[in-house]
């Protein structure tokens, strides 16, 4: 989720469970979003203008004091308060994608990427593929151009963004649900899926080591995960350029949109408080996530997005504790 405009971009670098049938061949239901719920978990929410208008929590905060003397506390949204936000700047999201250089070029790469090569010349054909945190779908186009016969699950916690999504034409097998990432199979999405694809969504989430493990739980062994996200490299550099990008194009743009500005300033905050690229490639280990690799994306954002490839065990630990036990090993 990263916006900005192609000229003013180079120049601040150089100054320093209804169902909801889209138009198209694909079909929305969210009952498909599971082969098999797990006992006692709910159907997944349903989502529309009807859910937009649903109760609305506070907002949890986290401050945060971002480096480059920026010299003031800064407010960072989470869960319900990110999702309001999301909800009410949907309608200006896709088109202020449009403006930013690389952004589905970006996406489709990191997709194609999370592909094995088998699985790319078979099309994603007899793959299960979970998009977390589809937004309006630019995610799910990205997906269905490097793998148009896989059926993907793609969800989000925003009413807003998904209706933008499911508003739009799609070929190919897409299930829109509405499901937070740290509740998923309670939004009736379970595993297993041979691939999982997330991008700009773990830098927003209240407890991203328990979604990460959550996550692997739901891959196939061996199935894989991708994270396209803006984790900064560490360089005071790559710090400065991402608060002047943020200072001069992307939160004065963002502000002349329905929901204002409060999104785009929680996108500059939040990216300075999170991971650099290397304590994120760590974290992924830590949630048991092997082959871990890290690679950079082109242009202005080199630095500042980088996508992520990991992949589950071949058998959890658990499998290989029970296996262990009865075969009498210690």
């Amino acid at each position: 989720m990263y916006f900005g405009l192609g000229a003013l971009l180079d120049t601040a670098v150089s100054l320093s469970t209804s169902t909801v049938r889209p138009r198209g061949g694909g079909h929305l239901h969210a009952t498909t979003a599971c082969r098999a719920p797990p006992a006692g978990a709910s159907a997944p929410t349903p989502f529309g203008t009807q859910a937009v208008r649903a109760a609305r929590d506070a907002a949890s905060y986290a401050p945060v004091r971002p480096g480059g003397g920026e010299g003031v506390v800064m407010t960072v949204l989470h869960d319900s308060g990110l999702t309001r936000a999301f909800d009410r700047a949907a309608g200006a999201y896709d088109p202020l994608t449009a403006l930013n250089p690389g952004y589905h070029r970006h996406l489709r790469r990191a997709a194609e990427r999370m592909l094995t090569g088998d699985q790319r010349a078979r099309g994603g054909d007899g793959m299960r593929v979970l998009d977390l945190g589809c937004g309006t779908g630019a995610s799910t186009a990205a997906l269905l151009g490097v793998a148009p016969k896989a059926r993907i699950v793609a969800a989000d916690a925003s009413a807003g963004m998904l209706e933008r999504a499911a508003a739009k034409a799609w070929q190919g097998d897409v299930a829109f649900v509405r499901a937070p990432a740290e509740g998923l199979e309670e939004a009736g999405v379970c595993g297993p899926f041979d691939a999982v694809f997330a991008a700009y969504l773990v830098r927003n989430l209240s407890e991203p080591d328990v979604v990460l493990r959550d996550l692997r739980r739901m891959l196939s062994p061996g199935g894989r995960l991708a994270v396209h996200e803006y984790t900064l490299s560490g360089a005071a550099v790559h710090r400065a350029v991402w608060s002047a990008v943020c200072r001069g194009v992307i939160v004065p743009l963002g502000s002349l949109g329905p929901g204002g500005g409060r999104l785009y300033r929680h996108l500059w905050r939040s990216v300075l408080a999170f991971d650099t690229a290397g304590a994120f490639a760590r974290r992924l280990r830590s949630a048991g996530f092997e082959s871990v690799r890290c690679a950079a994306v082109r242009g202005w954002q080199r630095g500042i997005v980088h996508t992520f490839y990991a992949t589950a065990p071949a058998a959890s630990r658990e499998d290989t504790a029970q296996e262990a036990g009865s075969s009498g090993q210690p």
